[in-house]
């Protein structure tokens, strides 16, 4: 076996040691979810064929010729029992694409399709396509729903001006997509998420209305959308279900983060909420419950975040972010977190059903004020008082 062969068999070596690695439970936590050791995906996962031209005469130096930057922002769904993410892999280049990765138990050994999906253009071709939700919807389909950027030709000189627009796909099979128009708004729309059920008959929506690719201007907050036909999608009225608040965890955007989870006392909803602080954008993740009869009334939110970037999930491409658009609800009653940290790796959480309704149940509301937080404090202390 010449130079060249022992190379390539070495790094084959050190890949697989990475794909098969197994995944451990931390110690501690809050009683609300099980987190991780190891993330469950990175560049580094992404197949070795997809990097490396493994003729020897034509990349004698074995260089990755095509290098992975990212790993992140991943749908999710349960697919003849396996445990798929749709995953956002993000090149040296910042074109990001869709890749299908899947595991045999949901928490490690994710493994990459052979090929990327290649997704249809609409009409108007986008610059980049990303952050994918993922819904098995009633009509027997399955829909991607996802960010379509363009450039904003209105302002030619200005190279980071751009537009965003909800990109619609359904499939099948996860590998053959059929592109369908994207959907019309009003305002930009870079987060849409498509409810697994039909409402009045329609097709729903949760969006975030924004005035800008970056602010959200008067946008107020998650919205909601009824749409008669998903093959020619139009927002024609879009009600705020669930606003943004100031001095909060979503006091400069929220949006809806994977479709909701119907349970018997209502449809769990997770969400990412964005505060500036001195580094920045911060990004985390809370959650909230709607009635089953009616989705947009909220019937529970936790005050404050559900999971936050701890560690050296605050280090990454863009810190200080979590931000997840995929979860899956196992019939044991079993939940499967999928979350990004730091638009760089994905990683995994576990609960369940019981405890997530639990925690949206019982866990005190914000009180917008000082003087509430302190007063909800000293009912929990003075209760324990009684007990201890």
């Amino acid at each position: 076996m010449n130079d060249f062969k022992m190379r390539v068999e070495a790094l084959k070596k050190c890949h697989e040691q990475l794909l098969s690695r197994k995944n451990e439970p931390m110690e501690g936590g809050n009683g609300i979810y099980t987190k991780y050791k190891y993330p469950i995906v990175t560049a580094e996962h992404t197949p070795l064929t997809w990097r490396y031209d493994f003729d020897e005469k034509d990349n004698p130096f074995l260089m990755q010729r095509i290098m992975m930057n990212a790993t992140l922002n991943s749908g999710a769904i349960k697919w003849k029992g396996k445990y798929v993410i749709i995953v956002r892999v993000e090149g040296a280049d910042r074109k990001s694409f869709f890749a299908v990765a899947e595991s045999p138990n949901g928490i490690d050994n994710f493994r990459f399709w052979d090929e990327p999906i290649t997704m249809p253009d609409d009409v108007i071709p986008a610059t980049n396509i990303y952050d994918m939700r993922v819904t098995q919807h009633e009509d027997g389909w399955v829909y991607g729903v996802f960010c379509a950027e363009r450039h904003d030709d209105t302002k030619p000189g200005d190279l980071s001006a751009a537009t965003a627009t909800a990109g619609i796909a359904r499939t099948k099979d996860l590998v053959n997509w059929e592109r369908l128009p994207d959907l019309k708004a009003r305002s930009q729309q870079r987060n849409v998420v498509l409810h697994p059920e039909f409402v009045d008959g329609k097709y729903a929506f949760y969006t975030r209305p924004q005035d800008g690719f970056i602010d959200t201007g008067s946008g107020g907050g998650i919205g909601w959308a009824l749409v008669d036909d998903i093959t020619h999608a139009e927002i024609k009225e879009e009600k705020i279900i669930n606003p943004r608040h100031y001095h909060t965890i979503m006091e400069v955007k929220n949006g809806e983060g994977p479709h909701p989870i119907k349970t018997d006392k209502g449809w769990l909803h997770l969400a990412h909420g964005v505060r500036g602080c001195a580094s920045g954008l911060r990004y985390v993740l809370y959650m909230y419950m709607t009635a089953l009869d009616d989705p947009t009334r909220v019937i529970a939110q936790p005050g404050g975040y559900f999971l936050v970037p701890e560690g050296w999930e605050y280090i990454g491409d863009v810190m200080n972010v979590v931000f997840a658009n995929g979860w899956i609800a196992d019939e044991d009653g079993k939940v499967f977190i999928y979350y990004a940290s730091s638009d760089t790796r994905m990683h995994v959480a576990t609960s369940t059903i019981d405890q997530l309704i639990d925690y949206c149940m019982n866990t005190p509301e914000d009180g917008l004020y000082t003087a509430a937080s302190v007063e909800t404090i000293k009912k929990l202390i003075a209760k324990n008082r009684e007990i201890l």
